[in-house]
């Protein structure tokens, strides 16, 4: 089983004028393909490295699997976190959701913003279900795989990258994270709302359809665009 680099559910150039055509294939084509093959070729090590039973290089081979799995499914998300036709706020009980845990949706915006902003150096903004507490939360995840709450579920992520926004906006982050609200696709945003609250840490037994399925994918995340 190997990762793939997903298609784009859009054209490079359909989020413009926030987001540059050639930005957006240099990011998808380049960058995330580049964590899609270190992924792979991380995985092929361990497989040789199990297959010896040699495991000194072990820690460097789980922080390089940490990293590229991450930066896949984060760049999985952000992708389906935008569209052409995004914008405007959520409704429903992700709305209800956003107003109990951070008081109105103003407030959410100004603290995931600022959050994505302040990150130092590289990394993302993040909005997140965490189960055990079960409400949201806003998370700086550094690099792709740092500070970030176990078992927390990632909803929205607004990459702050300078791969994602340099050749745009050169170091003018603020105002990349400003137009990314403007292109924000709040439905599938939802969708994993729904589906995050269904996990659950309770010690309970496991339904039979909760074994690994042919629907379940090496890309990780693709149920959950």
């Amino acid at each position: 089983m190997t990762y793939t680099l997903p298609d784009l559910p859009y054209d490079y150039g359909a989020l413009e004028p926030y987001c540059e055509g050639r930005v957006v294939e240099l990011h998808h084509g380049k960058h995330h393909a580049a964590y899609v093959k270190g992924l792979n070729q991380t995985l092929e090590r361990l497989e040789a490295a199990r297959a010896r039973e040699e495991f000194e290089s072990l820690v460097g081979l789980e922080k390089t699997l940490a990293f590229n799995l991450s930066g896949h499914v984060l760049h999985s998300l952000f992708w389906t976190t935008l569209s052409p036709q995004g914008g405007g706020e959520p409704d429903g009980e992700l709305s209800d959701a956003i107003d109990r845990c951070f008081g109105s949706f103003a407030r959410f915006r100004r603290q995931l913003s600022s959050a994505t902003i302040s990150v130092q150096g590289s990394g993302w903004g993040s909005l997140a279900w965490e189960p055990l507490g079960r409400r949201l939360i806003v998370e700086q995840v550094y690099d792709h795989q740092n500070n970030v709450s176990v078992g927390s579920v990632p909803l929205l992520v607004i990459d702050a990258w300078e791969h994602a926004y340099y050749l745009q906006y050169q170091n003018r982050r603020a105002d990349y994270v400003e137009n990314v609200w403007k292109v924000l696709h709040w439905p599938a945003i939802q969708g994993r709302f729904a589906r995050a609250r269904e996990l659950s840490f309770r010690a309970t037994e496991l339904p039979a359809s909760s074994t690994l399925s042919e629907r379940d994918s090496p890309n990780g995340m693709a149920e959950m665009g």
